[in-house]
């Protein structure tokens, strides 16, 4: 399997890193040439453009920022379905809308490719371990077809059913986190009201029955969200908005502890 990578970012590289050491032939491409560096001794070869990427490619995967950055990268002569053979696969380890994916998918099918949305948590350490979630959606015997290259970076991998249903999963994931990273911060700033120290409570959260890893994170930032919102809040608040469209969209209820958690944590980072 000759597997493209588009999007090494600080969970990306590690990715294609771990496909590269698990012997698929590997191209990469990306804008700036500096990103490329790091990859010269390793055994990956770079490609000119998406579409020449796709040319030289069985499986092209996509770690990109958002839906507008996966839609310039797929469509137009440039773009990778352009390039992709028959029976080749485009997975879309981005988070985005799972709409997004369904019209990529609609468009391969003239292209005869597949696609699969394959979101995946667990940040730059997982990745370089090998043990990212990753959970996919799409059909199942491309999922398993793609199965062996997802094992290279991911424990666990997990098919949850027809493409959108990654990133639906996703999606809940981010929002389930943000709730969490919302009670957190609203604990350290209650036990510092009753007299407690953060730094020593920040010792005692992550390893009580408490503990997670929203907890072990605000601890880290030093009992507030500051450093998070600076870091990771825009990513944060993207998911969250997207959730919220795709459950309105599906007339899911909007209240409920864990919407009005993560709404929140926006709120609190100055995002909402």
């Amino acid at each position: 399997m000759r597997v493209g990578f588009i999007g090494l970012g600080s969970q990306g590289a590690p990715m294609a890193r771990r496909i590269v050491e698990a012997g698929f032939p590997t191209t990469l491409w990306a804008r700036r040439s500096a990103t490329l560096a790091p990859f010269a001794r390793a055994g990956a070869t770079t490609a000119g453009s998406p579409v020449e990427l796709a040319a030289a490619s069985d499986v092209v995967c996509l770690c990109v920022v958002d839906d507008a950055d996966v839609e310039q990268l797929a469509y137009g002569p440039d773009g990778v379905l352009a390039g992709l053979r028959p029976g080749g696969v485009l997975v879309v380890h981005s988070t985005v809308h799972p709409d997004t994916c369904r019209r990529l998918e609609d468009e391969a099918r003239i292209h005869r490719v597949s696609v699969l949305d394959a979101p995946v948590s667990g940040g730059g350490r997982a990745a370089e371990d090998g043990s990212l979630l990753v959970m996919a959606g799409g059909d199942a015997q491309v999922f398993a077809h793609c199965r062996p290259m997802f094992s290279a970076y991911g424990n666990p991998v997990v098919h949850l059913g027809a493409t959108g249903a990654g990133q639906t999963a996703k999606l809940l994931n981010n929002v389930v986190f943000a709730a969490q990273l919302a009670l957190a911060a609203d604990t350290f700033a209650l036990g510092t009201s009753l007299g407690l120290d953060r730094e020593e409570l920040g010792r005692v959260l992550p390893k009580g029955s408490a503990g997670s890893f929203a907890v072990e994170r605000v601890a880290a930032a030093g009992g507030t969200l500051d450093r998070i919102a600076k870091h990771a809040g825009g990513l944060l608040a993207k998911d969250v908005r997207l959730f919220a469209e795709i459950a309105d969209s599906a007339g899911v209820a909007a209240t409920g502890p864990v919407r009005e958690g993560a709404r929140a944590a926006l709120r609190v980072m100055g995002l909402g």
